[in-house]
């Protein structure tokens, strides 16, 4: 900190000054035990940070222009009824469209008919894998000069389903055709993070595996012949832990331009942001509200460039109209009323923070390097090396929530003994297992707070 204006009144304090302080007022009490812990990523953590601990860690903070958009997630199931309501979403505040596509054969000019797609950020999830109406879609958009995300990750497909949409050659065959339609404004690559996160993955194993998982895409397309590579787009799933999620996602545009150095890539990543599945509970519900503004906001601050929020009955209630718009305004509120207009700038500098982003970008690169020398991502998902750890991972946080260690308001602290939740079920909110041949061992997303709410429920 530069010593001018105000701060000439006063003499710098050093990290060393700090703690006698600290050790004199605790009378006694060991300051290690007492004030001095470790997160789940192995991660020292102090009662205090200056600027001792930031010294010789690189400046990395977004451009002042950066901007974030409010996104909300649209199920085509109906084509007429989708682009209704993503009209009425435009019209209503959202600047991010993300469709959730299950058919090949869904009409993509009436889907965007009378979208502005200019101005209206539009996102895809497949549930397939087919050139030719991925093909039509591309042309649509560049004929419309549209800012699209194809979001084409077919190893995020192996991970969660445990066999590829057709085979690994054709698979790979097809995302190279389609990576090829691609231009600067359609990025066709996406890499989805959230599986890791919402099935027990610590931090640095979701930055290792989500750098992994690209390392394999960017591989590939530059063996293929293909000049330039589109951005590529991390999708990240954002839990409670406030400031470490801001580091996580500072972290890994920091690990992504790292990566793409090496290989002369220029572009930045675009990071989607969404609330995490795995804390979110059945029981006292409204708490999901609290949770998700909270994550929200840690995707914000840590310079995510689309954040769509995730409905408060999202686990147990089919989409809805009320849960959707207060989702939405939530956002809106943060965005408008709380002037988190360009708020990423608000974290760069903070001692904490800078910290911890140094330490999980640096322990993720040790545990990418581990799996590259062990044969890439992809040879790891096949020996069933990342689902073990992840399942060790999970285990260890699944056994601090259920000591009470991790808290859950509503759940596993201050339980209401009246709440009564079996009738309000539309949707099964827990891991479904059905037997089925895969190549490999799926990752199974799990909510933390499952076991004890199937108790409750049978209780009831």
């Amino acid at each position: 900190m530069n010593n001018t204006g105000l701060f000439q009144e006063f003499s710098e304090v050093s990290a060393k000054q700090w703690k006698q302080k600290i050790q004199f007022d605790l009378k006694g009490a060991d300051y290690n035990e007492t004030l001095v812990w470790e997160s789940l990523e192995g991660i020292t953590i102090k009662p205090f940070y200056n600027n001792e601990d930031i010294e010789n860690i690189p400046p990395f903070s977004l451009n002042k222009g950066h901007k974030w958009s409010v996104g909300q997630s649209i199920y085509v199931g109906d084509t007429k009824k989708a682009n209704t309501k993503a009209l009425d979403v435009v019209e209503k505040g959202g600047e991010s469209l993300i469709f959730v596509i299950p058919n090949e054969d869904t009409d993509f000019e009436a889907l965007l008919s009378g979208l502005n797609l200019e101005s209206t950020e539009v996102h895809f999830n497949f549930a397939f894998l087919a050139l030719e109406p991925i093909q039509k879609l591309v042309s649509l958009l560049k004929d419309n000069n549209a800012k699209a995300h194809l979001n084409i990750d077919i190893i995020g497909h192996l991970a969660k389903d445990g066999n590829w949409y057709h085979n690994l050659d054709k698979d790979h065959q097809l995302f190279t055709e389609i990576c090829s339609l691609s231009n600067s404004k359609i990025p066709v690559i996406g890499v989805d993070t959230t599986l890791y996160q919402n099935s027990g993955a610590n931090m640095v194993q979701q930055l290792a595996y989500g750098l992994a998982h690209a390392n394999e895409y960017v591989n590939h397309i530059t063996s293929s012949g293909i000049e330039k590579l589109s951005a590529v787009t991390f999708k990240v799933a954002v839990g409670s832990n406030y400031f470490f999620e801001i580091a996580k996602i500072k972290a890994l545009r920091w690990l992504w331009k790292s990566l793409a150095s090496e290989y002369g890539i220029k572009s930045e990543c675009n990071i989607l942001a969404v609330p995490s599945k795995r804390n979110k509970t059945l029981y006292d519900y409204n708490v999901n509200l609290l949770r998700t503004t909270s994550e929200s906001m840690s995707a914000v601050l840590g310079g995510a460039d689309t954040i769509c929020n995730l409905p408060y009955d999202a686990i147990y209630h089919k989409d809805n109209p009320f849960g959707e718009r207060i989702a939405r305004n939530q956002l809106l509120l943060l965005k408008e009323e709380g002037h988190f207009t360009e708020a990423s700038q608000i974290a760069d500098g903070a001692y904490y923070i800078e910290s911890i982003t140094k330490q999980l970008a640096e322990k993720a690169l040790v545990l990418f390097k581990q799996i590259e020398k062990a044969g890439g991502f992809l040879d790891s998902l096949k020996k069933g090396m990342v689902q073990r750890k992840i399942k060790e991972s999970a285990e260890k946080e699944q056994q601090l929530f259920d000591e009470g260690k991790i808290i859950s308001l509503g759940t596993n602290t201050y339980q209401n003994p009246q709440d009564r939740m079996k009738e309000d079920l539309e949707l099964y909110p827990f891991v479904k297992t059905k037997a089925r041949k895969t190549i490999i061992e799926p990752i199974i997303e799990k909510r933390l707070a499952e076991t004890s709410e199937q108790k409750r429920l049978n209780d009831e």
